[in-house]
């Protein structure tokens, strides 16, 4: 896990500092963690970053500091894994499954099982996932496998690189089949999980767009341009067409045990290739999700 840069004759760079900040977008504090753990070379020699550099010269970032992780108990489960390299992997998480562990969630989080993958390819490394999902909500989520490749999908995010889509089934029929909400959330008074729509709450942007209409619900393909705790479930409420099935921003469902919510597409940018990328989870194979399918191209969807 390395990053190399080969000095070139036109390059304005001064020394290795400005090449870690201005061409690999390193934060102070992974510069200042690879200083002095002495991860840091010029030519093959250990330096610090106010080395100059010269044409020629070949600038090595060594990533593998091995970090303690024994936060997490390593839990064996069954992984839905989308994509994986050297620096991050993407995984397809059902419903039902946390992303972190808790106090209800000890050893069956996502995260355990991610710890328990790693453990089994010798990665000593944390458990950090880029993106996160509700318990109850199924669909892509990022791990990254150094603090770089979490920092730079951050950064990503908060450029709007990074984008995130989502599928869900909402109550009723929307008069507008296309359009953006816009409206601040924040966390509801007397509630440590539940936001509202607040006017002195963040700001949160999300586009949406009707696929697919049936007798009493609504398919609905919604774009993040924010990223607010429960911004869909909470938007679609706003809207007067909350999510089926959520219990906590609308109703209790026969059709399905949890909010009909599906992360199904991510864009982003590598961040060592550069290459542009795009991930794709399926619809659920569940009762409910296999009667919206029926009616769907999910080829042409996805």
């Amino acid at each position: 896990m390395e990053l190399k840069y080969i000095v070139e004759e036109n390059d304005f760079y001064k020394n290795i500092n400005e090449i870690l900040s201005l061409k690999f977008n390193l934060s102070t504090r992974l510069t200042t963690k690879l200083i002095k753990n002495q991860k840091i070379y010029k030519n093959g020699n250990i330096v610090d970053t106010r080395s100059p550099v010269f044409t020629g010269d070949i600038i090595l970032i060594d990533l593998n500091l091995p970090e303690d992780n024994s936060n997490i108990v390593p839990t064996a489960m069954k992984l839905d894994i989308l994509y994986e390299d050297d620096w991050f992997l993407v995984v397809n998480k059902p419903a039902g499954i946390a992303i972190h562990p808790s106090r209800l969630h000890y050893d069956n989080s996502l995260s355990n099982g991610i710890r328990f993958y790693f453990d089994s390819i010798g990665l000593k490394k944390k458990i950090r996932p880029v993106n996160r999902l509700d318990l109850n909500t199924s669909g892509i989520v990022v791990f990254a496998k150094c603090e770089y490749i979490q920092e730079s999908f951050s950064k990503q995010m908060a450029d709007g690189i990074f984008k995130k889509e989502y599928l869900c089934v909402v109550e009723g029929r929307l008069i507008k089949k296309v359009g953006t909400i816009d409206l601040p959330i924040s966390r509801k008074d007397g509630s440590i999980i539940e936001r509202c729509i607040d006017k002195d709450g963040q700001r949160a942007i999300t586009h949406y767009q009707v696929l697919k209409e049936f007798q009493n619900y609504s398919l609905v393909k919604c774009k993040l341009q924010t990223g607010r705790t429960h911004q869909i479930r909470v938007h679609m409420k706003a809207i007067g067409h909350p999510i089926v099935g959520d219990t906590l921003y609308g109703n209790a469902s026969t059709l399905i045990n949890h909010q009909a919510l599906h992360s199904y597409k991510i864009e982003c940018l590598h961040p060592v290739s550069k290459e542009n990328l795009t991930f794709m989870a399926d619809i659920p194979e569940d009762v409910f999700w296999d009667g919206v399918k029926k009616h769907l191209n999910t080829k042409s969807l996805l």
